[in-house]
């Protein structure tokens, strides 16, 4: 009885130590994990986040962002909370929220949004999300496992998710429920209104996420694909959605003279913003061998240098190189036993084939360590010469995570070998928003005769400017074209 007393009193005081009164809530957290913890977990999330994928380059638009962001959170239930907004740079109309009050907005999101105040509602809508402590209240930012998928997942929009039973992965990609989006709404919805914005912002960023449902659903549907989803800002509403209007209404209504709205500087803030893919932005670190006429991708920050006898990527810091070397193919030998022969060695560890780009090859790990030898290399066939890759580390890292991090960037930059393209040599231009005035003539459809967006160009800029599927703008109306 004695032993049972004893573990009861454990339980009940474990439990008190993880609840917590939520401000946001007006209700105690019955969660083991304290606020040190919630932030700790989200700035190694961040930090991974920021080391595998692109960010914006845009000092002016990306302190613009962190400016209203910043508004809005000092107006929420944790205004203590120290909180970071970035500015991912990609296409994909997407933005998430990890713990501890980091707050994310894809670049494509942002060429929709026609005012400073939609804006901050999207970004309100994330920071409810992270005053409500939602990823906490599922216990789901605690199992922490599979980041690089999850990561990956919530940046590309990708309905993949590399561990299903991670509860972090599907709250993080599908939406917390259609409770907990809702009570983001709610929260979001009365940050904007104490910070003056106008909450019915809201229902128009609902309208504009729709419309892109509606064309991507048509779309797929000509095409014969299936349709592409995106993460659960506002994924979870339909477009007349009762429930959200009264979360809003709730919030309060401000008077016309003090409703932040902020139309013109939103336009003078993203003009020239990158629309679509930002092809030298992301590839920025591919090297190109016109000569031998291949391609690979280093890591991001690598220097390369094409030396006598082989190209060598360096890690900024020095404690990582990758060396491709090339040589002469030998007949109809199988990559595998290529790659053995190299290294004069009977197997390979965590071997596996290549099949890339048209090219095959074979890849693995020597069995053998020592001074000099590399930690992964591979062999790949391109017409009548083999390329042999080898990545090493200066140092062994002191702990499986360390090495494993190093062998996925290994991986990374392997798979990328292809042959040389004409547009890894001349290089695309990067399209970008635009605003002119309508005049009497202005159409859309004339519009997109102009345009090189692709076959969906007039569908695009209706979207663009809030104007899909029918109706054309104003004579003297501000709209965006691309350039």
């Amino acid at each position: 009885m004695h032993t049972l007393n004893k573990l009861l009193a454990a339980i009940l005081l474990a439990t008190a130590a993880g609840c917590a009164f939520n401000p946001a809530t007006n209700r105690p957290d019955l969660v083991l994990m304290s606020e040190e913890k919630e932030i700790k977990i989200g700035r190694e999330m961040h930090e991974k986040l920021v080391a595998s994928t692109p960010i914006y380059n845009d000092p002016i638009l990306t302190a613009y962002v962190e400016h209203v962001g910043q508004k809005v959170a000092k107006a929420s239930d944790r205004p203590d909370l120290t909180y970071h907004f970035t500015i991912i740079d990609s296409q994909d109309i997407n933005a998430f929220a990890l713990p501890g009050g980091y707050v994310y907005i894809n670049r494509g999101l942002l060429t929709y949004l026609q005012s400073e105040a939609e804006m901050a509602a999207v970004l309100a809508h994330e920071v409810g999300h992270i005053t409500a402590r939602h990823a906490v209240r599922q216990k789901t930012a605690a199992t922490g496992a599979g980041v690089a998928s999850v990561l990956s997942v919530l940046v590309t929009g990708s309905g993949v998710v590399g561990d299903v039973t991670n509860l972090w992965s599907t709250a993080a990609v599908k939406g917390y429920g259609r409770d907990m989006e809702l009570e983001a709404d709610r929260f979001g919805a009365q940050y904007m209104y104490n910070a003056g914005y106008d909450p019915q912002s809201m229902i128009n960023v609902i309208a504009l996420l729709k419309d892109q449902e509606t064309f991507a659903r048509r779309r797929a549907r000509v095409e014969g694909k299936k349709q592409q989803t995106y993460h659960g800002v506002f994924s979870s509403h339909p477009r007349n959605d009762v429930r959200l209007r009264e979360a809003v209404t709730a919030a309060g209504e401000l008077p016309e003279d003090k409703k932040i709205t902020k139309v013109e500087y939103y336009r003078e803030k993203t003009e020239g913003i990158v629309y679509g893919q930002n092809a030298q932005e992301s590839e920025k670190n591919r090297f190109n061998h016109k000569s031998l006429g291949f391609s690979l991708l280093f890591p991001e920050g690598w220097t390369v240098e094409n030396q006598r006898s082989a190209i060598v990527g360096t890690a900024p810091d020095k404690s990582a190189t990758l060396t491709i070397r090339v040589d002469k193919r030998d007949g109809n030998q199988p990559a595998d036993m290529a790659l053995r022969g190299v290294y004069d060695v009977r197997s390979l560890e965590q071997d596996e084939a290549l099949s890339q780009y048209r090219l095959e090859g074979h890849t693995g790990k020597l069995p053998v360590s020592g001074e000099n030898l590399p930690e992964r290399v591979a062999v790949l066939f391109y017409g009548s010469r083999q390329y042999i890759l080898e990545g090493r580390v200066s140092e062994k890292p002191a702990d499986t995570e360390a090495a494993t991090e190093y062998d996925n960037m290994f991986l990374t930059s392997i798979r990328s070998f292809r042959p040389l393209r004409k547009t890894d040599i001349v290089k695309p231009d990067i399209k970008r928003v635009k605003y002119v005035q309508a005049n009497d003539k202005t159409t859309f459809s004339s519009l997109a005769r102009h345009m090189e967006i692709g076959e969906y160009a007039e569908e695009q800029l209706r979207l663009l400017n809030g104007y899909y599927p029918r109706g054309e703008p104003k004579p003297g109306e501000w709209i965006k074209i691309v350039q």
